[in-house]
């Protein structure tokens, strides 16, 4: 495979503005591998990270990324040239304290990223090219089966961290659970937990179409956000409100809606209030006399790495109807305009940065 010395890349900075650039393909050390990417998804917490300027410029985002080995550097012989693979840009040490109890997302070595297009490491995958490091080569890349395309390689990340969420959950299937917020991870929670055998999957979010594709995918019923959602609850859960609520969105006051929304006992997941900029405030009662758990989840988990594969590959997973549009990388700001506003219709965006 020819790799050319210069690429193309989204990038980002400072002041809220990623724009495209011309920059060296990266090179690559021992034990490393360069992957050319085909596909990218645009996930949020990059977003948060582009909108409130939270890390210093200049950075090439993108962690949801799938492509095709383009170099593969000395050592490595589990990867060739035209392997078709999607990667974490995150993977732990297994032997910290941290590591031990399986907190990996706060492990230091899991902070650190090891993926990059060039600058700081950032994921990378808003290029063409990304850099894999040694550390991620050995124990996070998977193969994309022949039968899988590279759109559908993407969601492999994001259904990992959804996967972890629904472990620290650990709803019963006589349980119900609301899912607030059916943006592309709000719809795999609904996806997943109709699959974990959870009969009463609630939803709820301000796009129609979205609480469409949310019954499509299991949901007993999906309602509107803006409308009378506590009534709804009351409803469906005899007054008590429901077992477990995630968090799949972020908006002002959604914290509270939710744990005012859940039963006395119950669980609040929150999976969307990842800025140091967020605020919540709750009473004590809600929390301890209530006997309320209110937790959070948090990126990826190494010990779930296959089992997402697994779940992504299946055949009956809805990749095609969670992908609504496509970008190539001149395009990045009008893709990230729609994944912070989004509209009808309006879903998982990808970056395609070899179109």
């Amino acid at each position: 495979m020819t790799v050319p010395e210069a690429m193309t890349a989204a990038v980002y900075r400072g002041r809220q503005t990623v724009v495209p650039e011309s920059i060296a393909v990266p090179s690559i050390g021992p034990g490393e591998l360069l992957v050319r990417v085909e596909a990218c998804g645009i996930c949020h917490t990059d977003l948060k990270k582009i909108e409130h300027d939270l890390l210093p410029a200049p950075r090439i985002y993108g962690h949801e990324t799938a492509g095709v080995v383009a170099q593969v550097g000395e050592g490595v012989d589990s990867y060739a040239v035209g392997d078709r693979v999607c990667f974490f840009h995150h993977i732990p040490c297994f032997d910290c304290h941290y590591c031990r109890f399986r907190d990996y997302a706060q492990c230091s070595t899991y902070k650190r990223v090891g993926v990059t297009a060039g600058f700081e490491p950032a994921g990378g995958g808003f290029a063409q090219y990304v850099r894999v490091m040694d550390w991620i080569v050995r124990r996070g890349v998977e193969r994309i089966p022949p039968h899988a395309s590279f759109e559908r390689a993407t969601f492999v990340e994001p259904t990992n961290t959804c996967l972890k969420g629904l472990a620290k959950l650990a709803a019963d299937p006589d349980e119900s659970v609301l899912v607030m917020g059916q943006g592309p991870i709000g719809l795999l929670f609904t996806t997943l937990l109709r699959r974990q055998g959870i009969r009463s999957v609630y939803a709820s979010d301000r796009l129609a179409s979205r609480l469409e594709l949310s019954r499509q995918l299991g949901a007993a019923e999906a309602w509107d956000a803006g409308g009378d959602v506590a009534g709804c609850v009351r409803r469906v859960s005899s007054g008590r409100g429901v077992d477990a609520v995630i968090v799949a969105a972020s908006a002002p006051g959604i914290v509270e809606q939710a744990v005012s929304l859940s039963r006395r006992g119950g669980r609040v997941m929150l999976f969307a209030q990842t800025s140091p900029t967020e605020r919540f405030e709750l009473d004590g009662k809600s929390v301890c006399a209530e006997d309320r758990a209110v937790f959070g989840s948090y990126s990826a988990c190494a010990d779930l790495q296959s089992e997402s594969a697994a779940a992504v590959w299946d055949p009956d997973f809805p990749a095609d109807a969670l992908v609504s549009h496509r970008f190539r990388l001149d395009e990045f700001e009008s893709g990230m305009r729609l994944a912070s506003r989004p509209r009808e219709g309006a879903l998982k965006l990808l970056v395609m940065p070899q179109e």
